[in-house]
C-alpha cells in the first residue's frame, strides 16, 4: 500500500514507515551472517575466513545496487509528493533499464578481475580456492542484487516499507534452511552456501519486481509514459553516483583494511569476520534507517513542506538511539558468546579479535548513529556535496589510521580507527544539517 509521508504527525509518521525498514534490513543481514556461520560452524574455521574475506569484496557491487536504490529512491519519492506520477513511472523504467547496463559491466569486471582483487588484497593461499568460489557464484547473482535493490528502493518511495520486509523475512529464513541443507546433507563446502544465497536472492528479486509493476497498475497516468528519460537519469545520477562513489570507496577502505588485517593470520581474519558481520548489522540497520528519512524528506520536500522535516531529524535520532542501546549492550558484554555462535572451537586468536573489536567499535553506535540520520536529510534534500564530505572524511581517517595505528598496537589499532573516523565525520555531518542549506532544496 502506497503511504503519503507529507501528511499526519511528522514523529509518527516516520516511525510507522521506518521500523519495517529496520526489520528489512535485519533479514538483510541474515544472507550474510547465515553465511559465515555455517561456514564456521559446519566446514572450519578457514572457511569462515574465505567468506569473510570475499564479502569484502561484495561489498564494491552491493555499493552500486545501494546507489540504484537511493538514486531511484528519492526522486520518485520527490515525484510522489509532488503528485507527478507519469514523470514517476518514467523514472522507475529509466532506472531499470540504467540498472540492467551498470549489471553487464559490473558482472564482467568481477568475473575477469576478481581474482585479482583477492590477491591484492593478500589472501592466504590456504582459503583463496574458497574465496574465489563464494565471490565468482556472487557475480552471477548480480542481476538479483540490482534489480531487488531498485524494487525495493521504488517501495520506499511509496511510502510502502511493509513489502520488502514480508519478502525478506521469507527468503531470509529460507537461506539459512538451504544453506544447512547444502553444506550438511550436499556436502558442497562453500559453494553450497553461495548457491543457497543465489537461490533465494533471485526468488525474492523476481517476487518484488512482479509486485512493483502491480503496484504501478494502480497509479493512473494519462497518456503514453515515456519508458527513457535523459533528464531523469541525470536526477537520478545526481544522488546515485556520490551514493555509490561512497558505498564503493568505504568498501574499497575496507578491502585495504581487510589486507592488513590479512597479514595477521588466519586466526586474526576469522575473528574479524564473525566480529564486522555484527558490526554490520548495527551499521546498515541504522544507514537503512537514514534511507527511510532521506525518502520522508524528498517526499516532503516535493510537497513544498521543508518544516515538517526538522520534526522528523529529531524523531529519527530517538529512533537509532532507542535501538541502539540494546545491541551496544549485546556486544559488550556477550560479544564472547556472539563470536562463538560462528565459530564451535575458535582459536584463542580468533576469540580476542572478535570480543576485542566489539568491545571499542560498540559504545560509539550512539555517535555514528546521528551522522546517518542527518546524512539522510542531506541526501533526501539533494545536498551531496555535504554528504560527501562527512563520508570521505570518516574514509579517509579509518584507512590512514588502520595502517598506522596498527603499527604499534598491533591488530587492537585497526580497531581504534573506527571510533576516530566516526567521530569527526559525524560532528561535519550535524554542522551540515544545522546550516539548513538543505531547506531550500526542491
Amino acid at each position: 500500500m502506497n503511504k503519503d509521508l507529507t501528511v499526519g504527525k511528522p514523529s509518527t509518521v516516520l516511525w510507522k514507515f521506518c521500523l519495517p525498514l529496520f526489520g528489512s534490513v535485519i533479514f538483510q543481514q541474515l544472507y550474510n551472517i547465515a553465511d559465515s556461520f555455517v561456514a564456521g560452524k559446519f566446514i572450519g574455521e578457514d572457511a569462515l575466513a574465505a567468506v569473510g574475506n570475499s564479502y569484502e569484496i561484495t561489498l564494491i557491487f552491493i555499493a552500486f545496487g545501494f546507489g540504484c536504490n537511493i538514486g531511484c529512491s528519492v526522486i520518485v519519492s520527490k515525484l510522489f509528493g509532488a503528485k507527478q506520477y507519469k514523470d514517476l513511472k518514467t523514472a522507475v523504467y529509466t532506472t531499470l533499464i540504467a540498472g540492467g547496463v551498470l549489471c553487464a559491466v559490473l558482472m564482467l569486471f568481477g568475473l575477469l578481475f576478481g581474482q585479482a582483487l583477492l590477491h591484492l588484497i593478500n589472501t592466504p593461499q590456504n582459503v583463496f580456492t574458497d574465496s574465489w568460489l563464494y565471490l565468482e557464484i556472487y557475480i552471477w547473482s548480480l542481476p538479483f542484487v540490482i534489480f531487488y535493490n531498485v524494487a525495493t528502493g521504488i517501495f520506499s518511495a511509496l511510502g510502502d516499507s511493509k513489502t520488502p520486509f514480508i519478502f525478506l523475512a521469507c527468503s531470509s529464513t529460507a537461506n539459512i534452511f538451504m544453506d544447512i541443507l547444502f553444506v550438511t546433507a550436499f556436502d558442497m563446502g562453500v559453494g553450497g552456501v553461495a548457491w543457497a544465497t543465489f537461490i533465494c536472492q533471485g526468488i525474492s528479486c523476481v517476487l518484488a519486481i512482479v509486485f512493483v509493476f502491480k503496484r504501478f497498475a494502480k497509479i493512473e497516468t494519462y497518456g503514453k509514459v515515456p519508458y527513457f528519460s535523459w533528464t531523469l537519469l541525470k536526477d537520478i545520477a545526481v544522488i546515485a553516483i556520490p551514493s555509490i562513489l561512497q558505498q564503493s570507496f568505504i568498501s574499497v577502505g575496507n578491502i585495504v583494511i581487510q589486507g592488513i588485517i590479512n597479514g595477521f593470520g588466519s586466526g586474526v581474519m576469522a575473528g574479524y569476520a564473525a566480529s564486522v558481520k555484527l558490526n554490520n548489522l548495527v551499521i546498515t540497520s541504522l544507514t537503512t534507517l537514514g534511507n527511510g528519512i532521506s525518502n520522508f524528506t524528498a517526499q516532503n520536500l516535493g510537497a513544498k513542506k521543508p518544516e515538517r522535516i526538522k520534526e522528523g531529524f529529531r524523531a529519527g535520532a530517538k529512533l537509532v538511539w532507542i535501538i541502539c542501546i540494546p545491541l551496544v549492550l549485546l556486544y559488550l558484554f556477550a560479544g564472547k558468546y556472539l563470536v562463538y555462535a560462528f565459530l564451535d572451537t575458535p582459536s584463542e586468536a580468533a576469540l580476542e579479535t572478535g570480543i576485542t573489536f566489539l568491545r571499542i567499535l560498540s559504545p560509539f553506535y550512539f555517535i555514528v548513529s546521528l551522522k546517518l540520520v542527518s546524512d539522510g536529510v542531506l541526501r533526501g534534500a539533494g545536498r551531496m556535496k555535504e554528504f560527501m564530505i562527512a563520508t570521505f572524511t570518516d574514509l579517509i581517517l579509518r584507512v590512514v589510521l588502520a595502517k598506522v595505528l596498527s603499527i604499534p598496537f598491533a591488530s587492537t589499532g585497526i580497531w581504534l580507527a573506527w571510533p576516530i573516523g566516526w567521530t569527526i565525520a559525524t560532528v561535519l555531518s550535524i554542522v551540515f544539517y544545522r546550516m539548513g542549506k538543505w531547506q531550500n532544496s526542491r
